[in-house]
């Protein structure tokens, strides 16, 4: 898996393991200015990254537990699939389950991200997840 930084984003951090026992890298909101999510409101927040998966390949988002639990704070469309085909700068989709105005802000780590391929068994995609690969 190749990663790109877009325009924009020269200074961001790479996405990376916080722990030996991650099982997803977490990877950090590229925002000019702050961002309020009101209650039931969603916004897209983009990443700052492109990745060049490999045919086969597959890259999900997931919403970081303690967010979800401490403020509502959600991946719409839970675990979001980045397409071995997609090329252009990731975005999440936030929704604010909450019921108090949520801030994101620059750097601020809100996702998780499980690298994985996947093949077809009877008829179905199947994903096996990779780490640190």
């Amino acid at each position: 898996m190749k990663v790109k930084r877009v325009n924009g984003a020269e200074d961001l951090s790479l996405p990376m393991y916080a722990t030996d026992g991650a099982s997803g890298m977490d990877i950090v909101a590229n925002v000019k200015e702050d961002i309020v999510l009101k209650p039931g409101e969603r916004k897209l927040i983009p990443t700052g990254f492109s990745f060049q998966l490999k045919s086969g390949q597959e890259l999900q988002v997931r919403p970081r537990s303690g967010l979800a639990l401490k403020h509502g704070i959600t991946v719409l469309n839970a675990p979001g699939t980045i397409d071995s085909d997609y090329r252009g700068e990731v975005g999440v989709i936030l929704i604010n389950l909450g019921q108090e105005d949520f801030l994101a802000y620059f750097r601020w780590s809100f996702l998780e991200s499980l690298f994985g391929s996947f093949t077809f068994w009877g008829g179905r995609a199947c994903l096996f997840s990779a780490r640190k690969t």
